[in-house]
């Protein structure tokens, strides 16, 4: 594989794709459950979505089960559950294993390039560039809307 782009992937309507329909924008990749504690992220996560996705960003959901089962519904259920109490339109990606031997592609390119350790908890974000490179790893606990998650975010829109 050369590149992230390359990678495929499912959307919760069923769509097959690549990362490659991203190509070109800023991402925030964070694996999302609805039944978490951390759940109200979902908040900041469209908020910034909204204020930078005219300027090339865009937030990608990848909802997980493998966390003490608190993303446990069908796809749908996942989205309707996403956009109807969080007013989400961001892209969310079939449910997805992050961890373990049926771990995603996705997430073993996203962890190899920030040192390889799985992923913590609910809601780790990790910035992509445009290219595709990983730029950074934010764990599960760090505000979307935190200083430093937003100064990365704006370093890096596209130009």
């Amino acid at each position: 594989m050369t590149s992230i782009h390359d990678i495929n992937v499912t959307l919760t309507d069923g769509t097959e794709t690549t990362m490659r329909d991203w190509e070109g924008k800023l991402l925030l990749i964070v694996n999302v459950a609805s039944k978490c504690g951390l759940t109200p992220q979902y908040e900041g996560l469209q908020k910034l979505h909204a204020e930078y996705q005219d300027r090339g960003f865009s937030v990608i959901g990848v909802p997980c089960n493998q966390f003490n089962e608190q993303e446990p519904g069908t796809d749908a259920q996942v989205c309707a559950f996403a956009q109807n109490q969080y007013n989400v339109t961001f892209p969310l990606l079939s449910k997805t294993e992050v961890n373990g031997a049926g771990a995603h592609p996705l997430y073993k390119v996203l962890k190899q390039a920030t040192g390889g350790d799985d992923i913590e908890w609910n809601f780790e974000k990790f910035l992509v560039d445009t290219v595709g490179n990983t730029i950074t790893r934010f764990g599960p606990r760090v505000d979307p809307l935190a200083a430093d998650v937003v100064a990365a975010i704006e370093e890096n829109l596209p130009r």
